[in-house]
């Protein structure tokens, strides 16, 4: 502790110093800024062009300097805008690209611009689509960009609807997101949440679509970052509103399948801004069958046990935030963010029992989960008169609960009772963290960064009711990085760096420290403007979180328990990728090649307990190594119409500890496949058509085997398209999706067969109101704790008692 509290301390006094010199080295910023305002015109239909992609480029050196799309209306207003010249680009696919000279002075800091008309061609479409593919998809040096306000037929989802749409990434059936094959770290607003952490498929459910500005995955974070997460990083960026006055949204969902509703609200005046939010999802009780059958064999003697019945789940979540942002300065500016989030899961079960092929009795049942989640933000950022210089300090609060409880009540088939169990689990989880982050611009291409963070996590879990603590576990993390970002040529871009984190762990008088380094490097190159190649490699870390440390034996199935294992070391993984990006006659091409090796891989295990039962429970079950490729690609073939595919293949294989025994040696390949179809129509229609493949997906121990879902929407611009209605639907020609998974442990054998009830059809509505343009705040942010992928809003839900 006295290390880590060391290391920050010295890095902030280093930092506080180099910021109370902030005009070395710099030129005085302008201090009277204005404002560009356009209209793009369809030159033969003389309609306005709406979601035109517009770029401000200063002459002197050609760089971008602001930029944005245009509103329904073909308008932008370019806010913020130093006295200079200008080229004004503007470009979407179907038309010719056009350039526009302004110049504004500090007398006349505005410009009013007028109409702009662009010309439709079919002979230049390359150069066109490039421009509008990039409103869609930017590839960055160490990230991929989905700007989600450039789609239109985002409007009326929610935050799953647009992740199956972001390249490179999968979603289940669920709302479960994953990357290459392995779970990922999902951020807003480049922050962690304890919604997230708890469950990232119901969090997302909560975020209305045409609230996310874009989408960036992460696939080989910088020293930056910190280095917990295998899989990369996702992270949402929000539309804020940076105008006078009041703007908001509000959204809402009614179906068979579940209810949803949001709303937005932010208000600004002068250098004071505030928002907040509030959301509900309700999801109706519905009927899954569950057919889970045991299997253990004790001194060569088998016992066969088959559960046969059915689950009434019910889902429930509510959120609500309040956030603050005023700039002191234009130069110091403080915000401030709180959030608190609610999920209840639980509802009852019953099941016939059949021992050895013989009915034996049944089994009622009832389970109820739910989670409580606060987070709070306080940043502080520091700009200096040297453009790019930045320095920032930030805190956050994260405050969790989570209740399980559960009965079994055991009886013949003529209701006489047998046995009955009936328990509860309440666990905390507190977690305090500050940061500290400095920016510094040698030249206009070499750029350093270096910060140092400090993570003081504590987990306490109470068992059964009236009863002491009987799990606390400490873990805290202190880190420093550096990074630099240079251009080796023209063409090539270099950004490496090193991060270095300490790591202490308290439990149950138990102590395990460990030191590490883990270096980041990429390498890109750009060849004729169009096509980029990247070179990167990483070195990552992922600690496990409550739900896999958490020893509470959960007994909701009679035959079959769960137990987290305290015991468990971080993974430890090599990454290596080379990717691809072009753009090609209205295309959008992205293609990735990786490599990943995985030391102390955590997995699930079953075990036969010494009660005669299935336990299943975590284990670093050995080494894998997955080799991969990824490809995303988007094309027009006329304006309005987007033909979209993301497939993602990788290899799984594991060399495993000698003292467990698994059904998959060997090498297995795992795929997705995401197709979809978006037309854009006369009178704001729009339809969309979607489907999903998942391959069997292996672990050491375990196949779940393939699925297959689809879906599509129908929505229409209303209101001067300030709002939309739709009509979505979800597997509307089979009512269940069977889900099946096997189990094969050492001297047991599980196989559960879920029917889960999908097919769906709902009404959706969003209207949104005030003047929006949208900004995102720099925020604290961590990254590094493996999340059960169970508890993410996952299969559990239909199986009520049925569950481990």
């Amino acid at each position: 502790m006295k290390k880590i509290l060391l290391l920050c301390t010295g890095l902030l006094i280093m930092f506080n110093a180099k910021a109370q010199f902030p005009g070395m080295g710099g030129s005085t910023a302008p201090k009277v800024t204005g404002r560009i305002t356009a209209t793009i015109i369809d030159s033969l239909t003389k309609q306005p062009v709406d979601y035109a992609t517009i770029s401000l480029v200063k002459v002197k050196d050609n760089k971008t300097v602001n930029g944005g799309v245009t509103d329904d209306k073909g308008k932008i207003s370019l806010q913020n805008v130093a006295a200079d010249e200008y080229k004004l680009t503007i470009g979407f696919i179907g038309y010719k690209s056009k350039t526009v000279s302004v110049k504004t002075t500090l007398q006349k800091p505005d410009f009013a611009v007028g109409n702009i008309f662009l010309s439709p061609t079919s002979n230049t479409l390359n150069e066109v689509s490039v421009v509008g593919a990039k409103a869609v998809v930017e590839n960055k040096i160490d990230r991929l960009v989905y700007n989600a306000e450039a789609d239109a037929t985002n409007a009326g989802g929610d935050a799953t609807d647009v992740m199956r749409k972001v390249p490179m990434l999968s979603v289940d059936i669920n709302g479960n997101v994953q990357l290459r094959g392995s779970s990922v770290r999902v951020l807003i607003n480049g922050k962690p949440s304890g919604t997230m952490a708890n469950s990232v498929a119901d969090a997302l459910k909560m975020i209305p679509a045409d609230q996310i500005k874009s989408v960036e995955v992460i696939t080989n974070p910088s020293a930056k970052y910190d280095a917990e997460g295998s899989g990369g990083i996702i992270n949402i960026i929000t539309k804020k509103s940076n105008a006078e006055g009041v703007s908001g949204s509000v959204n809402a969902t009614a179906g068979t399948r579940q209810n949803s509703g949001a709303f937005n609200l932010t208000a600004k005046t002068g250098r004071l801004s505030v928002n907040t939010a509030l959301g509900t999802q309700l999801a109706y009780p519905q009927e899954s069958r569950v057919v889970f059958r045991n299997q253990t064999t004790t001194n060569n003697v088998t016992t066969d046990i088959l559960q046969d019945g059915t689950s009434d789940w019910t889902r429930e979540a509510y959120n609500g935030s309040l956030g603050l942002d005023y700039d002191f300065n234009a130069y110091n500016n403080i915000s401030t963010n709180a959030k608190y989030t609610r999920f209840y899961n639980g509802g009852p079960g019953r099941s016939g029992i059949f021992t050895n092929n013989v009915q034996s009795g049944k089994i009622v049942s009832s389970t109820d989960m739910s989670n409580g989640n606060l987070d709070w933000n306080m940043d502080y950022k520091l700009t200096t008169k040297k453009q790019g210089e930045e320095f920032s300090v930030s805190g956050q609060l994260t405050s969790g609960k989570n209740t399980n409880e559960f009965s079994n009540d055991y009886q013949t088939s003529a209701g006489v009772p047998i046995s009955y169990l009936a328990s509860n689990n309440v666990g905390e989880n507190k977690e305090y963290t500050a940061q500290t982050d400095y920016i510094y611009p040698f030249s206009k291409t070499v750029t350093f960064e270096a910060g140092g963070k400090a993570i003081f996590r504590n987990i306490q879990s109470q068992y059964g009711a009236g009863t002491n603590q009987d799990f606390d576990y400490d873990q805290n993390v202190g880190a420093a990085y550096s990074t630099i970002a240079f251009n080796l040529t023209k063409k090539i871009q270099f950004k490496g760096g090193v991060r270095a984190e300490y790591t202490a762990i308290n439990f149950s008088n138990s102590k395990n420290d460990y030191f590490n380094v883990f270096p980041s490097a990429i390498l890109s190159q750009t060849i004729k403007g169009k096509t980029t190649l990247k070179l990167a490699y990483n070195r990552r870390v992922q600690r496990p979180s409550l739900a896999y440390l958490n020893p509470f034996r959960n007994e909701a199935n009679q035959f079959s328990v769960f137990q987290g294992n305290p015991s468990l070391r971080p993974e430890l993984s090599d990454n290596m990728e080379f990717g691809y990006s072009t753009y090609i006659k209205g295309s959008i091409i992205n293609a990735s090649l990786f490599y990943r090796n995985t030391k102390n891989i955590i997995e699930t295990v079953n075990k036969n307990d010494v009660s005669g039962k299935i336990l299943s429970t975590f284990e670093n079950v050995g080494t894998t190594q997955s080799f991969g490729f990824n490809l995303f690609a988007s094309y027009n073939p006329v304006p309005k119409w987007t033909l979209m595919s993301n497939i993602a293949l990788n290899t799984y294989e594991i060399n495993s500890r000698p003292d467990f025994k698994g059904m998959n040696e060997g090498t297995f390949l795992n795929y997705n496949f995401f197709m979809r179809s978006a037309n854009s129509f006369k009178g704001g229609w729009n339809l969309e058509f979607f489907g999903v493949v998942n391959s069997p997906r292996y672990t050491y121990q375990s196949k779940t085997e393939p699925m297959f879902f689809y879906g599509g929407a129908v929505k229409k611009d209303i209101f001067k398209k300030q709002g939309s209605i739709g009509l979505n639907v979800l597997n509307p020609f089979k009512r269940d999706l069977h889900i099946e998974t096997v189990t094969q442990g050492d001297n047991n054998f599980q196989s559960q067969n879920i029917y889960y009830p999908l097919r769906s059809f709902g009404l959706n509505f969003s209207y949104k109101f005030g003047k929006l343009k949208f900004t995102e705040k720099k925020k604290i942010k961590n990254d590094d704790i493996k999340q059960d992928q169970n508890q993410q809003g996952g299969q559990g839900g239909g199986m009520g008692g049925q569950g481990k």
